[in-house]
């Protein structure tokens, strides 16, 4: 009878470790995808020609965001916030190549909260700042301690860059530059990030790992590089280039005409570089939708599909032409707007779309309510999981977004700007049912002087939240750049 208080505590044991077991292999996954300077130009978006057939069936099995935004248009600010649900003007990092600790040494990321949940945090290739390509197969300018394992790919696009046109010699990144390349999506490096994406979540079915993944594409990110075939599908004569009524600029206050013209080789391109430069994009974008479909391929083909919140982004969006411009850096809707599209275990109103207003900072506390994790109770994002039940359910009123001196404010209708401190530097209004595009500057209209007096107080509030200090959290202010000697 001895031996029976031994049996008993071995069984007890044995259960707990079944327990224990069940319990890791339901925890709900994530494999969030972003891609880099992705604008809304895909099908499922209502674009007439790009070809975007992967993303398209992801937005069929989930929730596609018409209206989400960005809270700053370049890449380092913009990552540095949704990995942290805070606002530039918390995180202190307003641009590119800074580490995040650097700002917020105490910091909490997204994927560390799953870290300390007992998840394997994965990163494959961009997911804070990189000098693209210069920084593609190294780790450019990340955190170390958001992942638990990092894959730097590199691929036959950063060894031919010598062979890619540039509007400037030996510039790339910053500059509009492109790549109908030799040989196979497979050589290149976010051809590379897919086969990593699939061999892991073999891995991760097979040894019932529960993960948050993030795979970094890097395109379509200039330089625009993908194969051959994906250029084929664009003939540059049926490519359109957007134009601005005479006089455009002049309607703008001076950051906002700034912030389109300050690279004066990239304004208003000539008809045939334009073409080049939108054709060579929209390849970019294709050729990024099939490795997307390989990742998504898998994640059903392993079952996993079934306990996995798919997250599917930019980083900001992009000009190719619209209001002269290229690239990103505006508080226009081209520069602002992202796609979005989030596919959810149990939701409700899969395939629908919805028009309601999100941020990129609610990835960090839609994720954490998803998968019934607690995050820090100092996180500016608000949870979008009302929606993915009801497209209609509307947590948030508007979208506050950052540039330069200038900040931004989407409503519904409206997108309302005001430049320098308490808009001391000129204002926007432009009207959404009549005006989509943006080129007709209202805020001098005597017939919208209410609606302008209270968006300027709305904003005002926002910007008065953005920069609140997040509670707990140390913040190191960044030293002003010493001016360049002449």
């Amino acid at each position: 009878m001895k031996s029976f208080p031994r049996l008993v505590l071995a069984l007890a044991i044995a259960i707990l470790a079944m327990s224990t077991s069940v319990i890791a292999a339901e925890k709900t996954n994530v494999l969030f995808i972003i891609c880099d300077d992705l604008n809304c130009d895909l099908g499922v978006y209502g674009h007439p020609q790009v070809k975007s057939p992967n993303i398209d069936q992801l937005a069929k099995n989930g929730m596609m965001f018409r209206k989400a935004y960005c809270q700053f248009p370049v890449c380092g600010a913009s990552r540095a916030s949704f990995m942290t649900g805070l606002y530039p003007d918390q995180t202190l990092i307003r641009g590119n190549a800074i580490l995040l600790r650097s700002t917020l040494p105490d910091v909490q990321s997204m994927s560390q909260m799953f870290i300390r949940s007992g998840y394997q945090a994965t990163r494959i290739g961009k997911i804070y700042h990189y000098n693209v390509p210069a920084d593609i197969g190294k780790d450019g300018h990340d955190d170390p301690q958001s992942w638990t394992h990092k894959i730097n790919p590199r691929g036959r696009d950063k060894t031919d860059e010598s062979k890619v046109v540039t509007l400037r010699k030996g510039a790339y990144g910053g500059t509009l530059s492109w790549l109908a390349a030799d040989g196979t999506d497979e050589e290149q490096t976010d051809g590379i990030a897919a086969a990593h994406a699939v061999r892991l979540l073999k891995e991760y079915s097979q040894q019932k790992t529960p993960f948050f993944m993030a795979v970094g594409l890097y395109r379509p990110h200039t330089p625009y590089v993908a194969p051959k075939k994906y250029f084929e599908l664009y003939p540059k004569d049926k490519i359109v280039v957007p134009t601005v009524p005479d006089g455009y600029f002049e309607t703008l206050p001076r950051p906002a005409q700034q912030s389109l013209l300050r690279k004066k080789d990239q304004v208003n391109l000539k008809d045939d570089l334009a073409r080049s430069a939108i054709q060579a994009y929209y390849a970019s974008i294709t050729f990024a939708d099939a490795q997307i479909g390989k990742i998504l391929d898998q994640l059903k083909a392993t079952g996993l599909d079934k306990n996995t919140v798919v997250v599917f982004t930019s980083d900001h969006g992009y000009h190719m032409g619209e209001h002269g411009h290229y690239q990103k850096t505006t508080l226009f809707e081209n520069a602002d707007r992202v796609p979005l599209i989030i596919s959810a275990p149990g939701m409700k109103a899969r395939g629908r779309q919805t028009e309601s207003i999100a941020e990129m900072i609610d990835f960090y506390p839609t994720l954490a309510e998803l998968c019934g994790l607690k995050p820090p109770t100092n996180l500016s994002g608000v949870s979008l999981t009302t929606i993915l039940d009801d497209p209609t359910a509307k947590p948030r009123a508007d979208a506050l977004t950052l540039y330069a001196s200038g900040y931004g404010l989407r409503t519904q209708r409206y997108r309302y700007n005001e430049w320098g401190e308490d808009g001391s530097q000129g204002a926007e209004l432009y009207d959404h049912q009549t005006d989509p595009e943006e080129l007709v500057n209202l805020a001098n209209s005597t017939n919208h002087e209410q609606i302008i007096a209270e968006l300027s107080e709305r904003i005002q509030e926002r910007i008065k939240e953005a920069r609140t200090v997040p509670k707990g959290l140390k913040q190191i202010p960044r030293k002003p750049r010493k001016p360049r000697k002449k």
